[in-house]
Formats: C-alpha cells, structure tokens, sequence
C-alpha cells in the first residue's frame, strides 16, 4: 500500500499539488479515497472529500469555500485518471508537518450555507490515538464502516484509527444490512460505528440471526434517536456493549463510555471527555468545547470567528453535565440530523421559499423510530403543494434526495412569535402529533 501511496502522491505532484493547496474529490467508500487522503498527506497537501450524494450544485457551492488545485469525479476516482495519477514519480519523504492542515470536511451548519472545518495533521492523529485506547482497539480488532469517507466518522474509523492501532478496515460503499452481515461474519467485525439507523435495519434483517454478529463486541451511536430504548434493545439483539457518543464535524467525538463504564452510564449519558478535551456549559446552557482535537477554523473566516469564541468552540447544542457525565437535551442550532446526516432547516427553507407556489415555509425534525428524524415541512402556500409536488421541485434544483421533506403540511398561516418569527417549537410540536 505504501507503494501505491508513494506514486499517487507523485501523480498529484506532477499535476501541480504543492503542500498547503487543496486536493478535492467526489466518491463512494471506495478505497482509493484511503489512498487519496494519504497521498494528500504525504505532500502536505489539504484533503477535502466531498459528500457522493452531493448534487451539483450543492457540490459547487461546497468548492467555493476551498478553491481545490486539483478536483475529481467520481469516474475520474475509479477510472483512466486515477490509473494515470498512480504511476507518478514516488514521493517517498513527506513534506507535512504536525500542525499542517490535512482535511477539509464540509458541514451544511444551521444556516445551509456549506461550511468546511479544517483539521491538522496532529488534530487528527490525536483523535485516532485517543479513540483506540479508550475502545481498547488491538490488532485483533475489525471494524465496519458505512459512513461516509467524506464525514469524520467515516474518516476517523476506517482512515485513521488504522495508523494509531494496526487494525482492519472494512468499506461499505452503500448501507445494505444483508451485506453488513456477510462481512461482519466473514471479516469477523468486532467494532462498529454509526447512528441508530444502521443497527436498527441490521437486527430487523430478514436473515438476521444472533450468531450472525456473534464477533461483535462494541457499537457506538451518536446523532438523533440514541435513546436508552434504543441502547437495551441494540445489546440484547447484537449480544454487544452499544452506548452512546457525542462529537461533530468540528469537535470529533468528544465524550463517550469506556467498555469499563457501567451499562446505565452508557445507556443514559453521551459519556465522559475523551483525553485533554474540556467541556464547559455556556449562556442558556450550551455546550463549549475545547482541546487538542477541536477543528482549527473553518475557511470563512467569518463563519470561524461566530463559532469560536477566546479558543471555545460553541456547538449550540444544550446539555447537561453530571459530575463530568454530558447528556445533550437538545439543540439551539435548527439542524434536523436525518440517519446521521445533518440537515440544515435554513437550506430546506430556502429551496422551498423558491417554489412560485409556496410563500413561507418552516422545516422540523420529525421523530423517526429507523432514522432519528425526517424532515416535515410546513408551507404556505398559493395553491396545491403536496409531497409529490415538492420531491419533484428539489430533484429540479438538485437538492441531495436525502434533505427532501418526507412529509408537507399545508397551513392557512404559520404560528409567530411575539417578535414575528415562525414558533419552531409549537410546529416541531405538531409534527410529533
């Protein structure tokens, strides 16, 4: 690997990367993505995946923010251009230092505009270092991933925690709970990650049985829908420790339990701070957050500046912290988290408020028992807008089919606030009605 790690970042040198430039690109869990971001690395260059769900015009948006020196697609990842990239002059040293940036990772935010988080060389092996001792990871260990290469999760679990412990990483380039228990019982997985979603279709398989996942040993849930239910019901059926973790794109998971913690700390808490990370409650009780880990900035400088306030980083999300145990109660951002997607309300506003037809419109999260949240749209409009009419007005701006509103409610009037402002919380209360 190392040698085709060495000729690829040739490749991309002699197409004019250069430490410091941005190297961005569009596919599936592939594995020349891993070999992408270390070649990236090795010239000290910037990796900046891109969402492969990602439409167009969201894409372009996203690439805004970074202005890439090279970009490819996903035919140009697994075809000619790729080939022709991997038979580069070997660059064998690296031209990286430790507080280099080394990925660029786009998050929609709360107000939809794309923003991308920018991490370090020693962020990142911090964070990888960290995770595999608190999970107690060893060579012996495999671990699953259908996340995403383009979110920290997926980048931590199948990129970096391969560097700080000499594990194995299984790719899924699409979830499909009956491949998940083929490689979980050929692969011997013992490690998982991800939200509920993926748990909850991979227990309801029809081929689903517990020797199955019998090598199973730990999972470990973050996002919406990580209830106590949902913790008690995931172990009985996978015969696995399952609790509970906090992290983002900005701050990668943060808090978690140890598999030494007890069954009630990981079932009822988000868990405890994970190595030097600090947590401190702000105004109307939202979470702060600083540490070796935390995102550097992001590349709008004005969009770092609102984040990071004297070093703290605030996630508004609202929590509760119990003798060092964080519990998130809820969030301050209007970001509705769809099977582990983040999905920004603004955005959704935005392409709605487009529709000749629809005059104001307010999107929520409405609770899901299999994704966590989908999102419920409430519109006023001046005429007939129902679901089928609004899937096919976001497939014609070429909005991501996933941030689609699954469900629309017509309304004479939206509920105001005393200052004018749509009253989310009484329309994210009808929603669960």
């Amino acid at each position: 690997m190392e040698v085709r790690i060495a000729a690829l970042a040739g490749g991309l040198r002699s197409e004019g990367v250069r430490r410091g430039d941005v190297v961005a690109w569009q596919a599936p869990n592939w594995h020349e993505s891993l070999l992408l971001f270390r070649a990236c690395w090795r010239l000290g260059a910037i990796a900046a995946p891109v969402h492969h769900q990602a439409a167009a015009a969201e894409v372009e948006r996203m690439l805004r923010q970074v202005d890439p020196v090279l970009t490819l697609g996903r035919d140009d990842v697994r075809g000619t251009r790729f080939e022709t990239l991997g038979r580069g002059q070997p660059v064998v040293e690296s031209s990286a230092t430790p507080s280099d940036p080394a990925v660029a990772l786009f998050t929609s935010g709360s107000t939809g505009e794309p923003k991308a988080a920018i991490h370090t060389q020693q962020g990142l092996a911090y964070k990888a270092t960290t995770m595999a001792r608190a999970h107690g990871l060893t060579s012996d260990d495999a671990t699953l991933t259908p996340a995403p290469l383009a979110h920290i999760s997926g980048l931590l679990n199948a990129v970096l925690l391969g560097g700080a412990t000499p594990m194995c990483a299984v790719l899924m380039d699409r979830w499909d709970p009956e491949r998940a228990l083929a490689s979980i019982g050929e692969e011997r997985i013992t490690f998982m990650i991800g939200p509920p979603t993926f748990f909850v279709s991979l227990v309801h398989a029809p081929a689903f049985a517990p020797e199955r996942v019998e090598t199973m040993r730990l999972v470990s849930c973050g996002g919406a829908g990580v209830t106590p239910a949902f913790v008690v019901e995931a172990s009985h059926a996978l015969g696995a420790r399952v609790k509970r973790t906090y992290g983002s794109t900005e701050a990668p998971t943060v808090t978690t339990t140890t598999p030494d913690d007890s069954e009630r700390d990981a079932r009822e808490t988000d868990g405890r701070a994970v190595g030097e990370v600090e947590l401190l409650l702000g105004d109307h009780d939202e979470l702060l957050l600083r540490g070796p880990e935390l995102f550097v900035g992001y590349a709008d400088p004005d969009q770092t500046a609102a984040a990071i306030d004297d070093g703290w980083f605030r996630t508004g999300d609202v929590a509760r912290l119990d003798d060092g145990w964080l519990t998130i109660v809820g969030r301050i951002k209007d970001v509705i988290i769809r099977g582990g997607e983040n999905i920004a309300a603004g955005e959704v506003e935005a392409v709605l408020e487009a529709h000749p037809a629809v005059r104001q419109a307010v999107a929520v999260g409405q609770p899901d028992e299999v994704m966590g949240e989908r999102v419920c749209a409430f519109v006023v409009a001046d005429g007939p807008f129902d679901v089928e009419a609004c899937r096919a007005w976001f497939a014609e701006q070429g909005v991501a089919r996933f941030k689609t509103p699954e469900r629309v409610v017509e309304v004479a009037e939206l509920p105001l606030l005393a200052a004018g402002k749509p009253d989310r919380a009484e329309l994210s209360r009808r929603a669960r009605a």
